[in-house]
């Protein structure tokens, strides 16, 4: 990349015959590299409000009086405060060389003092900048255009998108990287340029969706982030190591994202195609017949089998990280449904689930091990466990099963008639301040028996029997017979804490 014309640049004009006045080495670091935006001249007193910063300014000094060291210091303090670069002083105008306290000052101060000799007119100064400035941005172009040339060449190459990631790492001198929508690092070059901060900071933008860029600091190196495809539709995201990109520099990594971007599009036509016959070998599945399948692909993983089912913006993330998996990988059937991305796989190789929903975050629910017989029992168990779920991760049916039967009975209706029964026992609590409803969940939790349950409540086992009775008049209940007690409790259940 060329260098932005900066003051090191104005001091090797030879035709300028410019001079440094003093020792490079005694100003701050950095000093001569800065970039410099423009040359202008003032012999104000204080010329800072006319002033932008980054400049280097000019002056006969017609604005010094006789030893007003004090003004002198001021002046150049005022200078340095408003960003100034450099301070050119042009001699034998109205003054005899470079007086001393404005040399003692901008060393006091760090600002660099050039001496512009007589024969050199300020015009001419400032006009050798403006041609360095043209002439970098007419090399910044040049680059931009053999660079679109290049990585046009790279992309008809077999692998299109990874030669044309390639080439632009080496146009533009630093590390280059892709990942996929399942943020899984798949081209860099060179190698080994990827960190675990930069792998976070991809993944966190595929999370989210939306279309975006972002710089990082990844160890000492910033990075740049660009999201590839539309918003809710991520393919992946390219990662540069570089935290500053200039407008050449960006229009041609936008052209690349854009390439990208196309060259994923086009590589999803083929797998639509491919997405369309699994859903159709889905459904000879959920006939509980694999003859199809295995016909069609030639094998399925192995049983007993694992039936998942994943939900969410994400699913083309999961899919895209099941094709990375290496070719010995194990062997899974991915498919689309209504209901979600379908998944089975051997029950031995059920852990990679956690996996890829730690990896793309979305929620799956996994069924119990089945037989192919029993393809459409596991992918209604799945379905279950997913409904069931409320976070990302795998809800396993094994797990959600034994909350009990009464849990699958918690619908709307199911609760609005728990409540229209405990209406009366309610309203009584309420107005005497008792605990009718609490000694009888309590009751039913100890099986019935008075004993222990007294003394759960912090009573005499006379004072929970009075109450039962109490609360059997006000319900209305025979509760010494199981039907009425297995009818409240599934009631206190289902209606849970008033």
């Amino acid at each position: 990349m060329e260098q932005q014309p900066t003051l090191r640049t104005l001091l090797g004009r030879r035709d300028l015959h410019l001079r440094l006045v003093g020792d490079e080495a005694a100003l701050p670091p950095g000093s001569l590299d800065r970039p410099l935006r423009w040359v202008h001249n003032s012999d104000l007193t204080d010329p800072t409000p006319f002033l932008a910063e980054d400049i280097a300014l000019l002056t006969t000094g017609t604005q010094f009086g006789d030893d007003d060291e004090a003004g002198v210091g001021a002046y150049v303090h005022r200078l340095v405060d408003r960003g100034v670069v450099a301070l050119g002083f042009g001699t034998e105008v109205h003054r005899s060389g470079i007086p001393a306290g404005l040399a003692a000052a901008c060393a006091a101060w760090g600002l660099p003092l050039l001496e512009v000799p007589y024969g050199t007119p300020f015009i001419a100064v400032a006009r050798a900048h403006a041609e360095a400035i043209a002439a970098q941005a007419y090399a910044r172009r040049t680059w931009a255009l053999e660079t679109q040339r290049a990585l046009s060449v790279a992309a008809l190459r077999p692998h299109g998108l990874e030669s044309t990631l390639t080439e632009l790492s080496r146009r533009l001198g630093c590390w280059v990287g892709m990942y996929d929508a399942a943020g899984q690092l798949v081209h860099e070059h060179p190698a080994d340029g990827s960190s675990p901060a930069l792998d976070e900071a991809a993944a966190d933008l595929l999370v989210r969706g939306g279309s975006a860029n972002r710089v990082v600091q990844a160890g000492e190196a910033a990075h740049t982030l660009l999201t590839v495809g539309r918003a809710g539709h991520l393919r992946g995201v390219v990662a540069i190591a570089s935290g500053t990109l200039d407008p050449e520099t960006r229009g041609v990594v936008t052209s690349v994202i854009a390439m990208a971007g196309l060259s994923l599009e086009q590589s999803q036509q083929l797998e639509r195609s491919r997405r369309r016959l699994h859903r159709q070998l889905l459904a000879s599945l959920l006939a509980d017949d694999p003859t199809l399948a295995r016909r069609v692909l030639g094998a399925l993983p192995p049983a007993p089998i694992v039936v998942a089912v994943a939900a969410g913006q994400r699913q083309s993330a999961v899919v895209e990280w099941w094709e990375r998996q290496p070719a010995d990988a194990p062997a899974a059937f991915l498919a689309e449904s209504e209901e979600g991305l379908v998944m089975c796989l051997a029950v031995g190789d059920a852990g990679l689930l956690d996996e890829v929903a730690a990896r793309t975050g979305v929620r799956i629910g996994a069924s119990a091990p089945e037989e192919y017989t029993g393809f459409s029992r596991a992918h209604a168990q799945a379905l279950t466990a997913l409904r069931r779920s409320g976070e990302a991760g795998v809800a396993r049916y094994a797990d959600t099963a034994e909350t009990s039967v009464l849990a699958a009975f918690a619908t709307d209706e199911a609760r609005l008639i728990a409540e229209s029964l405990l209406a009366p026992l309610r309203q009584h609590d309420t107005q005497e301040g008792a605990e009718l409803e609490r000694s009888l969940r309590v009751w039913l939790e100890h099986d019935t028996r008075l004993e222990p349950a007294a003394a759960a409540l912090g009573v005499h086992r006379h004072t929970l029997r009075t109450r039962i009775g109490q609360a059997a008049m006000i319900l209305d209940a025979d509760l010494t017979s199981f039907p009425a007690r297995a009818e409240l409790w599934a009631a206190l259940r289902t209606a849970g804490d008033q």
